[in-house]
């Protein structure tokens, strides 16, 4: 009968703990930014092969005035949301067909979820 009486309060904390275990990793996503770190920044307003990526999560897609973007992201039209960062960084080419970024992507959902997460801190 005890068994009863408090499960519905363990039921609760494990809903509670399940909740914060899928919380992604900003640190990790700093280590995956690496990958990015080759072609993009993280700082404001500076660029290398392609745009900085400080502020990007809210921007809208080829918005940066002084960056040569390709057609195609011009085109892309979109709002870099945590989900629409997901799809593109999943696979680039596959999103923005006939992007200039050749990094083929990153597969793994977790990193990525924990890269989204950092880039939501440069701002």
């Amino acid at each position: 009968m005890r068994f009863w009486i408090w499960s519905p309060l363990f039921a609760c904390l494990m809903q509670i703990g399940a909740g914060s275990a899928g919380a992604a990793d900003i640190e990790a996503g700093k280590v995956t930014f690496k990958k990015c770190a080759l072609c993009h920044t993280n700082e404001k307003g500076k660029n290398k092969v392609g745009p900085s990526l400080f502020g990007i999560v809210g921007r809208k897609s080829a918005n940066l005035d002084n960056y040569n973007y390709s057609d195609a992201m011009k085109k892309f039209d979109q709002v870099w949301t945590p989900q629409t960062l997901d799809k593109y960084l999943a696979d680039p080419r596959t999103v923005v067909p006939g992007t200039k970024m050749i990094f083929p992507g990153i597969k793994d959902e977790t990193e990525r979820e924990n890269l989204i997460a950092y880039l939501e801190t440069l701002k």
